[in-house]
Order: C-alpha cells, then structure tokens, then sequence
C-alpha cells in the first residue's frame, strides 16, 4: 500500500507517548501512529458494554447485532479483520529479549537486514 507524508501539530506529551509505544513495540513512531489513526476510524456499533448477565439467555441484544454485521461482512473483509486482530494480538505479546550478535558484508545489508525487521515488528 502506498505511503503519504504529511506534517500534524500535536501535543508534545502524545508525541512521547507515542514514542514510548513504539519503544515498547520495536516500531516506528509512524507505525504506532498509524495504527491509532487506523484505530480511530474504524466504525465501531456501540461503546456501551453489556452486563455477563445479558447474555444469560442467548446471545443478548448487541452481541446478536454484532453477530449481524460480522455476516453482512464479505468473506475478503472478514478475513482482513480476523488478520487485523493476529496483528493487535501478536503485538500485544511481550516479546522475550534475545541476546544474539549479527554481522553483514555491508552498510546496505544491514540497511536491508533492518527494514525486514522493522516491517515483521
């Protein structure tokens, strides 16, 4: 997918907390960004959380919605979202520290060698 650049003003305390994040993730201050972006703009059914107890009898009203909107989805949008949540899942994970000491042939193969990881996360 191609990428855009733009310039935002934002607060100085959310620039550092999404520096943070991405510290935190080994991502870029963009990726974290652009996921928050991301986040924002999905169209979500409804903010108000139902009791365990609604769903004693059935599925309850709103999951019974959410079950009907994630049927009236395309089989292609289904399977975009189920890998959009591997994703939150994966980087949710801790990941364990491994020590290890790498070499390259060159400046450029090192260059190559981090953007891979970048993008794997």
């Amino acid at each position: 997918m191609p990428s855009a650049r733009i310039t935002i003003t934002v607060p100085a305390h959310l620039v550092e907390a999404a520096d943070r994040r991405a510290a935190e993730l080994r991502r870029s201050r963009s990726f974290v960004l652009a996921e928050a972006l991301r986040e924002f703009l999905t169209p979500r059914q409804s903010m108000v959380r139902e009791a365990p107890a609604a769903y004693a009898g059935g599925l309850g009203t709103r999951r019974l919605a959410q079950l009907e909107a994630d049927l009236a989805l395309t089989p292609e949008e289904r399977v975009e979202l189920a890998e959009e949540t591997t994703l939150v899942a994966e980087l949710a994970r801790p990941r364990a520290r491994r020590d290890q000491v790498l070499t390259f042939d060159s400046v450029e193969a090192f260059h190559a060698w981090d953007r891979h990881e970048s993008m794997d996360g």
